[in-house]
């Protein structure tokens, strides 16, 4: 048999853990690795993730950029830590609902309002599993929803993974959408404004004729944000479905939400 070895810390989830040892002095006094990671967010809120840099950063804080290495090994760990504090951990003051579904709903719309109010992270590249104190705390809460279902532990994990998977895909486009509208100067019932009727001189009924038939239902008449909670909720409700179907199966039917 194979002898085993621990495997090793990334230095991002070491200095995320408090299990990295801090420097005890430095070149500038008062500096952390909570101030810079501050710092880091700061900037992404301000001008958005691209213009987050190791000088950048520094220079935010009124130190030199060799000092911040002293704290965080790379632009990747940085940006890291600065996830994990921009999602924050779960709100601790909301009532438990009753049943899996409405605990997992809720647990899916919170995680879409703590990435609409950073929507920088949406655009973090994901490097690893969800390895760090908050994505811990979300993932806690998200398997404590599944109590009760009579689903075994991996397809917990693979029914957060689905729920969060969701979220992140729609949250982005929403997020994406309203950078835009943002920068055109106008409002997201401007964007959707018309789009049927342009759509309809666009499409050749005859090579689309579903897409005209929607038209003439009115499916493209509506929009702005109504209509991007809708479309979130109705998604979400569907995804649930799913999962209801597989717990009806495997937990049996008096343990579904």
């Amino acid at each position: 048999m194979s002898e085993q070895h621990e495997v090793p810390l990334p230095p991002h989830l070491a200095a995320a853990w408090g299990l990295r040892e801090r420097p005890t002095r430095g070149p500038k006094r008062g500096l952390s690795l909570e101030r810079i990671v501050d710092a880091g967010v700061k900037v992404a809120e301000s001008d958005g993730l691209a213009a987050v840099s190791m000088s950048r950063v520094a220079a935010r804080l009124g130190a030199s950029t060799m000092a911040l290495y002293r704290y965080v090994t790379s632009k990747d760990e940085l940006l890291a830590l600065m996830m994990d504090a921009a999602i924050g951990p779960p709100p601790a003051d909301l009532p438990t609902p009753e049943g899996w579904r409405d605990a997992l709903n809720q647990w899916a719309r919170q995680e879409r309002a703590s990435l609409l109010r950073q929507p920088w992270v949406l655009h973090v590249p994901l490097r690893s599993p969800p390895l760090t104190p908050n994505q811990i705390a979300w993932l806690e809460w998200g398997l404590r929803c599944l109590r009760g279902t009579g689903l075994p532990a991996y397809q917990k994990m693979s029914v957060i993974l689905a729920v969060s998977n969701y979220v992140w895909r729609t949250t982005t486009i929403e997020a994406d959408l309203m950078e835009a509208v943002k920068a055109a100067g106008s409002t997201v019932d401007d964007r959707f404004a018309g789009y049927g009727q342009i759509l309809a001189r666009l499409a050749d009924p005859r090579r689309f004729p579903e897409v005209h038939a929607a038209i003439a239902e009115g499916a493209f008449d509506d929009g702005g944000d109504e209509e991007l909670d809708f479309e979130f909720t109705f998604g979400l409700e569907r995804v649930l479905d799913g999962i209801d179907v597989l717990v009806r199966r495997v937990g049996g039917a008096e343990q579904a939400g």
